[in-house]
């Protein structure tokens, strides 16, 4: 369940929750083609709230639309102030935040749109731990799904593109019907890609491997836990995981705006390590919730403070 706040970012008016509507000939809504963000903003303590990798996250914004040929009618600062204006005038201190892209209805209503007028809604609501406070705290069951990781000559894997997600969508759809709470995707070579809506990271042996880039995508989460590793002097290693790689991992945790840092306890009814989160995963987790939340020196850059 999500927290519904008042107002919503609309091509640059604040419009009420409820009247922000756009028409059923939405070019986007028929054929997916837009991009999204997921962004969180925490409360710092005294310090005030403060938005997670807020430039990172809009540039790639920037960046999905572009590899899809959309222009955004907006610069990197406007967009990124967009975001601040929309935290402030709905108050919460603690969100998510959601920026979409998306070809509207004029003039044209054929595949090719790219005439039409490209707009941007942000909004944001409260919403809580992804994958369940339990989730966090004593790890998840995942299931490898069916449904194989899109081919990066397939779709434009680098961006957060809106009819990419489908892909996702039915991997969840299959591991939840199936009694797990997340789904594990396998690229095109059979080789681990990641989760419907998180990057994958396994420890063995004191050594922490994920996936190498490329059909995956370049997590802003994913390059904090790299970051967080280096600086504790945890090796890791970029590439390529197997399906068992996963069964005989000492511990497995995933990444993400939303996710955060989730420890996997089991994988295809096989107990990681010892079901429980393991040293490693508890670590990145204390030290990226120290991050988000300002209570370390360390990473200041990483936050943008909200001024009321």
């Amino acid at each position: 369940m999500y927290k519904k706040t008042d107002k919503i970012w609309m091509d640059g008016k604040l419009v009420p929750w409820n009247e922000a509507k756009v028409h059923v000939l939405t070019h986007t809504l028929h054929y997916g083609v837009g991009a999204f963000e997921g962004i969180r903003y925490y409360e710092c303590g005294d310090q005030g709230s403060a938005v997670f990798r807020l430039k990172e996250h809009m540039q790639r914004f920037i960046e999905s639309n572009h590899v899809v040929a959309l222009e955004l009618p907006y610069s990197l600062d406007q967009l990124m102030e967009a975001c601040l204006e929309t935290i402030r005038v709905n108050g919460l201190k603690e969100g998510y935040l959601r920026p979409v892209s998306y070809i509207g209805d004029e003039p044209n209503a054929g595949l090719w749109a790219h005439d039409n007028d490209i707009h941007v809604s942000i909004l944001t609501w409260g919403w809580g731990a992804y994958l369940g406070d339990e989730g966090i705290k004593n790890g998840i069951r995942a299931k490898v799904s069916s449904f194989t990781r899109m081919h990066r000559n397939v779709s434009m894997t680098k961006g957060k593109i809106n009819g990419q997600y489908v892909n996702s969508v039915m991997a969840k759809l299959e591991s939840k019907k199936a009694g797990y709470d997340e789904a594990i995707l396998l690229d095109t070579e059979g080789f681990v890609a990641e989760g419907t809506g998180e990057n994958i990271f396994v420890v063995k042996n004191g050594v922490v491997r994920t996936p190498q880039l490329g059909s995956i995508l370049n997590g802003i989460t994913r390059d904090c836990i790299a970051t967080l590793l280096k600086e504790e002097g945890i090796p890791l290693e970029e590439s390529p995981l197997t399906r068992d790689d996963l069964y005989i991992a000492d511990e497995i945790f995933v990444t993400g705006t939303a996710a955060e840092v989730t420890p996997i306890r089991e994988v295809d009814d096989r107990r990681v390590g010892t079901g429980k989160p393991g040293a490693v995963t508890q670590k990145m987790q204390k030290l990226y919730d120290d991050a988000i939340h300002g209570r370390t020196p360390k990473h200041k850059e990483w936050l943008t403070f909200i001024e009321t």
